[in-house]
């Protein structure tokens, strides 16, 4: 029997670490403040007691520490906690709770808050911050961006509340939770009975209605001209290969259109890229995988006789507040069972093998041709600046049969890339909340430590990513992410934003265009090299992929951390 089992009472602050580790919280990504004395001191009570915990991990930035929770659930598949400093702490936070609500990425966000009494109760205020940041509403910094939010009123509440968080945010759709802790509550202490009980909350996950599935399925059977465009993912390794031999089963052409996460092997036959209008155009059926936004509404005008099939956790979602594409089925539940359960629908479903063979070499010819493209432009890039693209082809090439994660912040697109597995990859959530590629790649790394992990960002994004903290994080728990910088000089997606818009503009003849330049360029090696890392400056085409080679040596053989500041060309796709 433990010290803690044999008490009587224990302090809240220690209690709600326990009650963490019993929900299966492994790490606890924390920026402490003055609102932390009861956690800490409850957290030694705690430990000296022989408490199961999870690793408390100091981050010098809440944005990081939200973006390492982030990523860390992306490959663990595990929802992690967050612990912030009042509402200046969640202020910083709330860029990386937009992300992770974009992404539908559970977590449990848990902040301090000032505390209540000005006097004569023990944790009340005792410095003019405690005046200073007192707020009508703290929890309205991230209200928009969680799916449920509440204030602990009283230290007993501990276990029950969790377990409904940690619930709610594992339930379909996946989210953030919000859980402010009153520094006094956190000073009286409870019962300690209970803490290591996990939850007594199941999370919900719903499924498609069977007869909706049939109706999907039939429909997708019977198409002469289908499409699927899938955004994010398949949801596991089971729905990804599923998927792959379910394309190629009924030759059914798949764009992954902006795509968070790779839903198919990038090489997969069926696949046609990441641009679906010319395909888009001709469909009679559509499938659209837990898309977001799964096609630019003015590029392409749909058939009017076309029917939508929408499958994801809410294939509507009903959060946003406009998104207007058709939806004539919707499909909703857990991304990989309904991906499965719509395979299973159409598996005894006839089929005209005339048809399809006829179709699946079309598709096929027309994938090879997108992708021979793609090396070809890429390859013209190898110059001094390089392109992007061949930044890209480059590092495809020299991972190519590693266990490998790429995650990209405007940094390496994912068509030149050429992957062909489940988690090989996730772009930055469509919420563009800037500063998440590398925090993210941390997290990765802690969850999964003989993983090759490379965070590819712009410049603009790696100065967002507040980098010292970045560095630091991965020097002080020995992660050997590998960073590269694709160096501009620019807010280059801004600048390609205001071209798009205005095709004939002026900022399209412009030398300068303002608002857009990030000249001159820090040393961002320097940076890197303050904590240690291996860096190098590569500014050449041709001297690319030995350095690559070189940072994977140094963070497979030594555990180091790597940087290489790469200068690419401006004003490049991407």
């Amino acid at each position: 029997m433990t010290k803690t089992e044999q008490r009587t009472a224990i302090t809240a602050g220690g209690a709600l670490f326990g009650k963490l580790k019993a929900l299966g919280i492994d790490y606890v990504f924390a920026n402490s403040g003055t609102d932390y004395p009861p956690i800490i001191e409850g957290l030694i009570e705690a430990t000296q007691d022989g408490l199961d915990l999870p690793v408390p991990v100091t981050v010098p930035h809440e944005h990081v520490a939200v973006g390492m929770a982030h990523g860390y659930y992306q490959i663990s598949g595990e929802i992690q906690a967050v612990m912030l400093h009042t509402n200046v702490g969640l202020s910083n936070a709330a860029t990386g709770a937009i992300n992770a609500w974009c992404d539908q990425i559970p977590m449990l966000l848990i902040s301090g808050r000032t505390p209540v009494m000005e006097g004569k109760r023990f944790g009340a205020r005792t410095v003019p911050i405690g005046w200073g940041q007192e707020m009508f509403d703290q929890t309205a910094l991230v209200r928009e961006a969680t799916k449920w939010d509440y204030e602990l009123r009283f230290p007993e509440q501990i276990s029950e509340v969790f377990d409904r968080a940690w619930a709610i945010a594992n339930s379909t759709p996946k989210g953030p939770v919000y859980v402010s802790l009153p520094r006094e509550i956190l000073c009286e202490t409870i019962d300690p009975a209970g803490l290591g009980a996990p939850s007594r909350m199941a999370p919900s996950a719903s499924v498609p209605d069977p007869d909706v599935l049939a109706m999907a399925a039939s429909l997708l059977a019977s198409a002469k001209n289908p499409l699927v465009i899938s955004q994010r993912g398949a949801g596991s390794q089971e729905a990804f290969a599923g998927l792959g031999q379910f394309l190629s089963d009924w030759a059914l052409p798949i764009s992954q259109y902006w795509a968070n996460t790779p839903s198919v092997a990038q090489s997969h036959p069926m696949h046609v890229g990441s641009s679906p209008e010319s395909l888009l155009a001709e469909a009679d059926v559509v499938l659209v995988i837990n898309s977001l936004a799964p096609w630019f509404p003015d590029k392409v005008t749909l058939r009017e006789d076309v029917k939508v099939i929408q499958l994801g956790p809410d294939p509507l979602f009903s959060r946003t507040p406009i998104r207007n594409f058709p939806a004539d089925v919707t499909l909703a539940g857990d991304l990989s069972a309904a991906l499965l359960a719509l395979i299973g629908a159409m598996k005894d479903m006839k089929r005209d093998e005339t048809l399809l063979g006829e179709r699946r070499a079309r598709i096929a010819d027309l994938s090879a041709a997108n992708r021979n493209a793609i090396v070809e432009l890429a390859e013209r890039g190898n110059r001094s600046p390089m392109t992007k693209e061949w930044v890209s082809l480059c590092l495809g090439r020299a991972i190519k049969g590693r266990r490998a994660t790429v995650f990209h912040e405007l940094g390496c697109p994912l068509d030149q890339l050429d992957l062909d597995s489940h988690n090989s990859y996730f772009q930055e959530p469509h919420s563009g909340g800037l500063g998440w590629g590398l925090p993210a790649a941390l997290g990765a790394q802690l969850a999964d430590r003989d993983r090759l992990v490379f965070a590819t960002i712009g410049d603009g994004s790696y100065m967002f990513a507040n980098p010292t903290a970045c560095h630091q994080v991965a020097e002080a728990l020995e992660l050997p992410v590998i960073t590269l910088v694709l160096n501009n000089e620019e807010w280059g997606a801004v600048r390609q934003s205001v071209e798009g818009l205005y095709k004939n503009g002026l900022a399209r003849q412009a030398n300068d265009v303002p608002l857009t330049s990030l000249k001159p360029s820090p040393d961002f090696a320097k940076t890197a090299e303050a904590s240690r890392a291996y860096t190098e400056t590569v500014t050449t085409g041709e001297d690319l992929p030995a350095a690559l080679d070189r940072a994977i040596k140094v963070a497979t053989i030594e555990k180091r951390q790597v940087l290489l500041n790469i200068a690419i060309e401006r004003n490049t796709v991407g």
